[in-house]
């Protein structure tokens, strides 16, 4: 065997004993979605609440401004599926049937909002004395966001679920 016949098997055996290490190191058993629902439930609820703060009125103007069709009812109807949407993806409840209104309420800050800026979330336009300044947000969250909900979608709910607990459930006793 050559030097470098034995250099390249020296390297092969490190990469795969690094691939095991990180096999080794995985989240087990799709506990990966409790994470996921955290990040995604916690969010649509917080983005929910801070409509309701401002007041359903403030969330209805902007829409209103946008040329949303009925902009009081889409606010409403926006605010609720960001809070209760949002809560049944944290508690993994319902999270294929809920994730349908959550997509649609990101596809529609899509193409009505964030389009327009590009990609990314974080534009820095200058640094003041007063801190960083940035410019208007791009799609990339809200496009993070509906990639999370299709992962769970095809993952499952997994463990600490409501969906899990229901499928569990139903399985017959042997």
């Amino acid at each position: 065997m050559s030097s470098h016949q034995s250099f390249l098997s020296a390297n092969a055996f490190r990469m795969n004993a690094h691939v095991g290490d990180i096999r080794a190191n995985r989240i087990p058993g799709g506990w990966w979605t409790v994470v996921v629902r955290m990040m995604v439930g916690c969010g649509f609820m917080a983005h929910g609440f801070a409509k309701l703060s401002k007041g359903p009125s403030t969330f209805t103007a902007v829409l209103h401004a946008l040329g949303v069709p009925i902009p009081h009812a889409m606010a409403w109807a926006t605010i609720l599926v960001e809070v209760l949407g949002g809560f049944a993806v944290l508690i993994g409840a319902f999270v294929s049937w809920v994730s349908v209104p959550m997509v649609v309420v990101l596809l529609v800050a899509i193409f009505t909002v964030h389009l327009p800026y590009g990609f990314s979330s974080i534009k820095l336009i200058t640094v003041t004395n007063d801190g960083p300044q940035f410019g208007p947000p791009g799609y990339e969250t809200a496009l993070l966001y509906i990639v999370c909900l299709v992962a769970l979608n095809l993952g499952g709910s997994g463990p600490l679920s409501v969906d899990g607990l229901v499928a569990q459930r139903a399985q017959p006793r042997r």
